[in-house]
């Protein structure tokens, strides 16, 4: 990225002086210079004549172009008092900045004030014309990164165990890629459940579900009724029940008290309707 200013002055040495500081060049960085009109003084003083006029120039390589342009974001926030520490490994180049101000303002929201800055930052070391996206560049704001991942990990195996007991699916609030990673990779560790995520966008989140072939530690509440219903039919001689079938094997049947109902007459919801009716009488 190219960083230029002119100036001018009744001499060169002037338009230089005043070229530079325009362009606040940073105390590192070679700034070249080139004359584009040489001083003319005007003729019996009066007629004619013109000022010298330098144009200041510098190019910055895209990593620090993106550094750059990371100190004029943070800049332009009001944090004055700030530094942004260098490191590198294998597949990133991680800025973490250190102010004595606080953190919430530039990491925003669940962190989406970082991600953007960090996604601008990625979008301006990007080079001009090329197709990927350019310097992997992190930003990082006093560990927050390390903090949340460890949080995002705690998370995942919390609701894996829910997984493990109920057998219900859950589904975890919106993430961006970076976080999502940290669930699916947690979870992978994780035996019997396993995830996926769903959604499009800034709305994509992850579901955590059982894997194929794999059941709940709990017992379910279905179990629970089976078995209430057949104590309702062994014990009370309910409908189908033993102890009542036994009764109407060793007992004449009984006359009825009205007349038997067509099937016509019948009703979706019989059985409530009987067992109303014996409650009745």
């Amino acid at each position: 990225m190219l960083f230029e200013k002119t100036g001018t002055g009744a001499t060169i040495e002037e338009a230089l002086e005043k070229a530079k500081a325009a362009l606040n060049a940073p105390e590192d960085i070679d700034v070249q210079y080139e004359v584009l009109r040489q001083p003319q003084k005007k003729t019996l003083g009066l007629f004619g004549g013109h000022p010298a006029e330098v144009r200041v120039y510098y190019e910055l390589p895209d990593e620090e172009k993106a550094r750059t342009y990371l100190k004029a974001i943070i800049e332009g926030m009001g944090i004055t008092n700030y530094t942004v520490d260098r490191e590198e490994n294998d597949k990133d180049i991680i800025y973490n900045i250190n102010c004595e101000e606080d953190y919430g303002i530039l990491i925003g929201r669940r962190g989406e004030t970082l991600d953007a800055i960090q996604y601008l930052v990625r979008l301006t070391a990007k080079k001009s014309g090329d197709e990927a996206d350019g310097a992997r560049i992190s930003v990082n704001v006093g560990n927050y990164r390390e903090k949340r991942a460890e949080n995002l990990r705690a998370l995942a195996a919390k609701h894996a165990k829910t997984v493990l007991k109920y057998g219900r699916n859950v589904a975890l609030e919106p993430m961006n890629p970076y976080e999502r990673r940290i669930i699916h990779t947690a979870i992978q560790e994780i035996e019997g459940v396993t995830s996926h995520s769903v959604g499009y966008d800034s709305d994509r989140k992850v579901i955590i579900s059982l894997e194929e072939g794999v059941k709940p530690t709990h017992a379910g509440s279905g179990n629970y009724n089976n078995r209430r219903g057949g104590n309702r039919g062994g014990n009370r001689g309910g409908r189908g029940g033993y102890n009542r079938g036994n009764d109407r094997r060793n007992s004449a049947p009984a006359a009825p008290t009205r007349a038997p109902r067509k099937d016509s007459e019948g009703s979706l919801y019989g059985r409530i309707e009987i067992r109303k009716n014996s409650e009745e009488e």
